[in-house]
């Protein structure tokens, strides 16, 4: 007799059943070990194993060869969210494909990143969308769109937004607090993920490494009070890399891995990304917490649920009704032809004095470090197809009015023997000879210990020498074949590219006596001639000090080129795995020494020389003295066909900035200073004149705006004007309407995107735009009363071409909550709902949960509280503070009313004392908070 379906497995109800059936039948041992990101299968109940976590930024990642789209800020530069929807819709595709041949690859997609682009020297600038957080929204939303699928019931992948929350910085981005006052936290950081979120196309989010307010994302109450209230669906919540441990490792925020284990559980993480493929250790940590009373196998079943919710969605147990099972879709043409657009797409005409575009009889030289380099990133997948830039341009004008030159220096290291490095010819290296034409064998990774070390002869090999900004070098052989070094610590070449999560391929050339040391930044070990072959030295004394020969300066060759041609383009930009990546942040927005040669010796060979910038970041580059700037980032596989139909004029450019690009160095920010508002960042608030503005580029047609009209409807706003093509050619305009309060009574963002839509106009075409803006976009964050406030008055509205380019304007008067002032008699003043601060910080007034705030290393600072209204008076003040130093408080700016201070620091952060002065004061008064050393001030209250 046939045993009977087990409920779970019946297609006919509802997920939430199936799931509590599902449920009910695993064992606790079982539910345990389904926390740690590589899931066991469940044998007697026919379930299979599961991992969460797959890679596909822009593509499918990690898993081979696949279909690479241009990185997410690209993706963004585009301002298209069907394109990004059709890019998502094809990487999913190819996820599903992928998976049928390789069960490796996984359906529970960490993509997109949606961290706003706050800072341009984040070395994950790379990764996000945009420095708006509407953009940002908009744009993660058409991925996830298309990630998911359009199919009521079932999902083609499942997508998880990284990195929950307010992360952009890398350097000691594990243990470093970003201090997001209120505002912020709900009008910039929270604002991207909940539009996203809302939409209802996410399945979960992935914890940033970093810390909120001094309380680690992997315990995030916000977590809870925020992300879980925007949805009724099950959020999985899956962590970051080793996170989990560096709860106590690195962070110290908890004594034992088992407390640290049950608070991440508790805060909402439901799947734990670490040690690898070993579960053993989040199994044991799950099993002490369950030992020793700090969780309970309700906890544990939560997080399970979520995961197993995901599991259902993504069809694993209705293989029959999958509509996604039999998904074929790999490396289409489709799939390559949208490669194409979406990389033409990016494209951002900078400046344009009429160089561009090219003639089609026109003699070109493309020079730079990237003329003939397609880069990848930490998040590619391996190319199938590749297109330089040199590439394209041979494409499109023909190899024979096409000059090069790389521009790089061609060197030789002599040892202090009188010998130079000599690397031995592909040709005699086993298994690693070119192709046919000269391609590299595409198993040349670094890492490869069977190919001869070099070794040094009488003449030596050339070797190109690329700086790629503070003294970080790469050498190549006259192959193409990148100097690496392998764990058995010779130096081969034996890379096609640089990579890796360490770089085995860049080394630093250090003044050393009468010549130098040959860093290997890998190993951080100088290099050194042995009998054996060349490797690195146990220590420097062992270094080899060599002595550099330069053969040639890439700016002569630069100048050759330029020289004989009609149009210079210098290609410029970065190597995504090198100054400016995940774990290391830029330190500069100026393009490398070695790059700004090429370009002043481009430049003075030749006046008509063009600047196309491929970059994962934005840079301080001196336009002014230049005719013509593009920039894109790495486009994927059809880079450089893309520039070179830009740069033809086959395609006209229509990307757009998606952040400030700043004129200097002195214009930004520190990096850890998170508060936008105060420390007037981004579009939203900067007061300066950028190099180039948010929501800048230029096209090869012209477009005029006109009948811009708006009526304040029953919730919303309805806005609409037309944009016409009064060029020559079929182009894309990119409208953009943004917002500005005109008399607000706190700090607004000069002003704010509210919408935008991309058109493809034909010389003469006329199209009219429309938007329904709602009312809650014009509201902000009131301190005072910590909720949202539609404040009423005028409010101007803004239409044209970017963020500074505006065209059309007019004025709306919206009805709203007029302010009012602190009610701090009844409800007191909680501390991180300042106003204005200078010299502090928030950080955590608890573990589990709430905000405190302190000077800024044990110093002073000052909070500021406007229009607190004491009613018909207070006679005393009392604070909740713990540490140690001493509070005053004073009226209207005046001298301090109140000074107190615990007799002796309290034993921890978090052990607070109420302590009460006199303070007389009625009616309406702004009230200013001075702290001094390491008091944490959590709380003030007043009574009469």
């Amino acid at each position: 007799m046939t045993a009977p379906t087990p409920p779970f497995r019946d297609p006919h109800l509802p997920f939430g059943k199936r799931v509590d059936d599902l449920m009910s039948r695993l064992t606790l041992d079982e539910k345990t070990a389904f926390l740690h990101q590589f899931a066991p299968a469940v044998e007697r109940l026919g379930i299979a194993a599961f991992r969460t976590g797959q890679e596909a930024l822009h593509g499918v990642a990690w898993m081979g060869p696949a279909t690479v789209f241009p990185q997410a800020v690209g993706l963004g530069a585009t301002w298209n969210e069907d394109l990004v929807r059709r890019v998502g819709e094809a990487v999913s595709k190819e996820a599903r494909s992928m998976r049928a041949r390789d069960g490796r690859v996984g359906l529970n997609v960490w993509s997109p990143t949606v961290n706003l682009l706050r800072h341009p020297l984040w070395g994950r600038n790379e990764e996000g969308y945009s420095e708006d957080p509407k953009l940002t929204s908009a744009i993660a939303t058409a991925y996830t769109r298309g990630l998911r699928g359009s199919h009521p019931t079932y999902w083609r992948t499942a997508p998880v937004l990284k990195h929950w929350l307010a992360h952009n910085n890398e350097t000691d981005r594990d243990t470093s607090s970003s201090s997001v006052r209120p505002r912020v936290l709900h009008e910039y950081d929270l604002r991207a993920f909940r539009e996203t979120v809302e939409a209802g196309v996410v399945a979960g989010v992935m914890p940033a490494y970093n810390l909120v307010n001094g309380r680690p994302n992997h315990v995030s109450p916000y977590l809870r009070e925020q992300l879980r209230t925007w949805t009724d669906e099950e959020l999985l919540v899956c962590s970051d890399a080793g996170a989990p441990s560096n709860l106590v490792d690195s962070e110290h925020y908890f004594d034992t891995h088992e407390e640290a284990t049950a608070a991440a559980l508790h805060a909402g993480v439901d799947s734990f990304t670490d040690h690898g493929t070993d579960s053993t250790k989040i199994v044991a940590r799950v099993r002490g917490a369950l030992g020793q009373g700090l969780l309970t196998e309700a906890d544990l079943d939560a997080a399970v649920r979520r995961q197993l919710s995901v599991r259902f969605r993504l069809g694993e147990f209705d293989p029959e009704q999958d509509p996604y099972a039999a998904t074929a879709d790999f490396d289409t043409p489709e799939h390559r032809a949208l490669a194409l657009e979406a990389a033409e797409q990016a494209v951002v005409l900078l400046k344009n004095d009429g160089v561009l575009p090219l003639a089609p009889d026109i003699r070109v030289a493309v020079v730079g470090l990237l003329a003939d380099e397609c880069k990848l990133d930490w998040y590619s997948g391996t190319l199938l197809h590749r297109s330089t830039p040199l590439e394209g341009l041979y494409e499109r004008f023909g190899a024979k009015n096409v000059g090069f030159a790389e521009g790089v220096d061609r060197i030789r290291l002599r040892t202090t023997a009188g010998t130079f490095l000599h690397v031995l010819p592909a040709e005699d290296s086993p298994d690693g000879a070119p192709g046919a034409e000269g391609a590299l064998d595409p198993a040349l990774i670094a890492g490869r210990t069977d190919l001869p070390p070099l070794t040094t002869d009488a003449t030596g090999s050339e070797l190109a020498l690329v700086d790629w900004g503070e003294g970080v070098l790469t050498l190549r052989a006259h192959d193409g074949r990148y100097l690496s070094v392998a764990e058995d610590g010779f130096v081969r070449a034996s890379a096609d590219q640089p990579g890796g999560w360490v770089v085995q391929e860049t080394f630093r050339l250090e003044p050393h006596g009468n010549g130098h040391l040959l860093r290997h930044l890998g190993t951080g070990r100088p290099v050194c001639v042995a009998a054996d072959g060349v490797k690195v030295a146990a220590d420097d004394a062992g270094g080899e000090v060599f002595g550099l020969v330069v053969a040639e300066r890439g700016e002569d060759a630069v100048t050759r080129a330029a020289a004989g041609a009609d149009v210079v383009v210098v290609v410029a930009g970065n190597d995504p795995h090198i100054n400016g990546r995940e774990t290391e942040d830029r330190t500069t927005l100026r393009l490398p020494e070695q790059q700004e040669r090429l370009l002043r010796a481009a430049r003075a060979a030749n006046p008509r020389t063009v600047l196309a910038l491929v970059s994962a970041y934005p840079y301080a580059v001196d336009a002014e003295t230049l005719p013509a700037v593009l920039w894109t980032a790495h486009g994927g596989q059809a880079a450089g066909t893309a520039l070179a139909r830009v740069l033809a004029g086959d395609v006209s450019p229509a990307g757009r900035l998606p952040q400030t690009w700043y004129a200097d160095d002195a214009d930004l920010p520190g990096l850890l200073d998170y508060d936008v508002i105060g420390g007037r960042q981004t579009y939203l608030y900067f007061e300066g004149t950028p190099l180039f503005p948010f929501g800048h580029g230029l096209s090869y047609a012209s477009f005029a705006y006109a009948d811009l009209s708006a009526r304040v409807g029953d919730g919303s706003v309805s806005v609409s004007f037309a944009v016409t093509n009064t060029g020559d050619v079929t182009a894309d305009e990119v409208a953009q309407l943004y917002a500005r309060a005109e008399a607000p009574s706190v700090p607004r963002p000069r002003r704010e995107l509210l919408a935008h839509r991309r058109l493809t106009l034909a010389p003469g075409e006329r199209a009219e735009v429309s938007f329904a803006v709602p009312l809650s976009a014009f509201a902000f964050w009131d301190v005072a009363h910590g909720r949202w406030r539609l404040e009423p008055g005028p409010y101007a509205l803004l239409a044209g071409a970017s963020s500074e380019d505006v065209r059309l304007e007019t004025t709306v008067v919206l009805d709203g909550e007029p302010a009012a002032p602190r009610p701090v008699r009844e409800r007191g003043l909680e501390a991180a709902g300042f106003d204005e601060q200078s010299g502090t910080e928030i950080v955590d007034r608890t573990k589990p949960a709430g905000d405190a705030v302190t000077p800024v290393a044990g110093g002073a600072g000052e909070l500021l509280y406007r229009a607190c209204d004491f009613g018909s008076g207070v006679t005393r003040v009392t604070v909740a503070v713990a540490g140690g130093g001493t509070v005053e408080i004073a009226l209207d700016g005046g001298p301090s009313s109140a000074v107190l201070s615990p007799r002796a620091p309290t034993q921890g952060p978090y052990d607070y004392v109420e302590l009460g002065a006199a303070l007389t004061a009625e009616g309406v008064h702004d009230l200013t908070i001075r702290l001094r050393g390491s008091l944490r001030l959590a709380h003030v209250g007043f009574s009469g």
